[in-house]
């Protein structure tokens, strides 16, 4: 079974940034994998998908500009650097994967198209 283990939140200031890692206990390389967050009182909402090589991701237009995900297979990590952060960026942060290939389903990076999920990490923007 597939664990997945967030780190890196924690309380920024606004116009912060931060870098989010999710390690995997098991081999990433056959998996697709996303980062999702979840705002007080919000559903969870789908912020970048990548691919398997990770040379395909998909962003959502609420962080496009502001977020880069990117993986290391060799290393079974995932990041997610988060710039400009806002107060509207608080929340809980969590790294997903599913064992499939890259296709225009997957990239609609939707949260009940996951199996396996992390158990997050808290992001608070407060000055």
């Amino acid at each position: 079974q597939l664990q997945l283990v967030e780190s890196g939140g924690g309380l920024v200031q606004p116009g912060g940034s931060l870098r989010l890692s999710c390690v995997s206990t098991g081999d990433l390389l056959d998996y697709t994998v996303a980062w999702f967050r979840q705002a007080p009182g919000k559903e969870r909402e789908g912020l970048a998908c990548v691919s398997r090589s990770g040379r395909q991701i998909k962003y959502a237009d609420s962080v496009k500009g502001r977020v880069t995900a990117s993986r290391d297979n060799a290393q079974n990590t995932v990041f997610l650097q988060i710039d400009a952060l806002n107060s509207e960026d608080t929340g809980v942060y969590y790294c997903a994967a599913k064992q499939t290939t890259w296709s225009a389903y997957v990239q609609r990076c939707e949260p009940d198209m996951y199996d396996h999920w992390g158990q997050g990490t808290h992001v608070s923007v407060s000055s």
